[in-house]
């Protein structure tokens, strides 16, 4: 499939059809001959990026509105502004071959009008730019309805953390301590020619200067290291498994806390990954076998123990609970177009409910560890200090590390920090 067809697709996937970024690129990608999936992937990710931005300025530029039935040359335009205002393809480039591209969309109708819009912004991209100055949500890219969140939420850094979501976030690397030292692969990766450095905070960690494709890292098909955000790996290190000990971790796909918690401590007595999802349990099992490690996988619900909980009581449980992923919008911009408010009610309330159904899973002296990749407070210092005022036996034991910041109920780290993607942990103990 051509290059800018099948970015078209992609954003067509996401836009009109509601699929996410991750799952439209997996579908589509293996059309497009391998030396123009990069291009597709850098459009299609800075298209949604930048999204609010783009339909703002196309707003502008056409006399009126495009047709529902023609969301295939919107997003056409999307890709020709994106790669005039963002991409190093000559101008002349980036309007030709978005032109020919209509015609690859059989809609040859489009070809004046492609042409016409994307040469008038050429003209007008400094008086287009100026006018972004009044208005929020194209000036950041960001709904409304999201601005107004973390607006509330932080009101003291709010335009610091919309700036961070609109960032691409850099490929992070968890070494298997069981294969290899933190410091060995780190040479190893010099010696491939692959440019990295320690990651902050956590014992295993290694941030790449420039992603690359996982079969270019040096021995990752013999499992000696995973692809995992610094954020995500502080959850093995705040747990701190001991040896003997039964673990849980609840809502675990894709199994890359799972993996980090038998890398840290191959001393278990068990370890059990429970998911929802058949095809994410097989996922989380393809992962283990590549690391050469073993859990227990459960499929079945977080709100439904009866279902699947043998009455044996855990050391420690992992909640990394459904949430509105609010801090990994680097990752997944796609986020932007498809949350809705209301998605935010249904998952508080979700996540009040698994707490309470895990809790009783926990044996007295245990520690659950309750964890998100959101930003908004309802998620998290409140979700936490709400659950803390109706269980009696439950304690909140802070979190005394040199990242993040303390809310009182837990500990928040924002998109951006250290490198790091947006994550929230509190740890919870059980009275003896």
């Amino acid at each position: 499939m051509h290059a800018r067809l099948a970015s078209v697709q992609v954003l067509l996937q996401v836009i009109q059809h509601g699929r996410s970024l991750t799952d439209a690129l997996n579908d589509i990608l293996p059309d497009v001959e391998p030396q123009q999936r990069a291009f597709v992937q850098a459009v299609s990710y800075g298209c949604l990026r930048n999204y609010h931005k783009l339909d703002f300025m196309l707003a502008e530029l056409l006399t009126k509105p495009l047709r529902k039935k023609d969301t295939d040359v919107f997003c056409l335009l999307l890709t020709g502004l994106y790669q005039l205002i963002e991409m190093r393809t000559p101008d002349h480039a980036a309007v030709s071959e978005t032109v020919s591209t209509t015609k690859r969309l059989n809609k040859r109708w489009a070809k004046d009008l492609v042409n016409a819009v994307l040469r008038n912004f050429s003209r007008q991209q400094a008086e287009l730019e100026a006018k972004l100055a009044n208005h929020t949500k194209a000036r950041y890219s960001h709904p409304d309805w999201l601005v107004k969140t973390i607006q509330q939420a932080w009101p003291d850094n709010w335009q610091d953390i919309l700036t961070a979501n609109n960032t691409q976030a850099p490929m992070s690397l968890r070494v298997n301590a069981q294969k290899i030292s933190t410091d060995e692969y780190l040479q190893q990766l010099q010696n491939a020619g692959i440019t990295a450095h320690l990651a902050p905070h956590v014992a295993h960690g290694i941030t790449l200067q420039q992603a690359c494709p996982v079969e270019e890292l040096p021995g990752f098909t013999a499992g000696q290291v995973s692809v995992q955000d610094t954020a995500a790996q502080l959850a093995a290190e705040i747990l701190n498994p001991q040896t003997g000990e039964r673990i849980l971790d609840a809502c675990a796909a894709p199994g890359g806390k799972t993996a980090h918690i038998l890398e840290s401590q191959p001393e278990l007595g068990a370890m059990l990954a429970l998911d929802i999802e058949p095809k994410r349990l097989t996922r989380i099992d393809e992962n283990l076998q590549r690391l050469g490690l073993k859990a227990k996988l459960i499929c079945g619900d977080g709100l439904k123990p009866d279902d699947w909980w043998d009455g044996q009581a855990f050391d420690r449980i992992l909640l990394d609970a459904p949430c509105s992923a609010t801090g990994v919008i680097r990752r997944h911009p796609d986020i932007k177009l498809l949350r809705r408010p209301t998605d935010i009610e249904q998952l508080v309330q979700t996540q009040q409910k698994i707490l309470a159904k895990l809790w009783p899973l926990l044996k007295p002296g245990g520690m659950l560890l309750y964890a998100t990749c959101s930003i908004l407070p309802v998620e998290n210092t409140q979700q936490i200090q709400q659950f803390l005022d109706k269980t009696g036996d439950a304690r909140l034991q802070p979190i005394e590390r040199a990242w993040g910041q303390s809310t009182g109920a837990g500990q928040q780290i924002m998109p951006g920090e250290d490198e790091m993607d947006g994550f929230f942990y509190a740890c919870l103990h059980k009275s003896s």
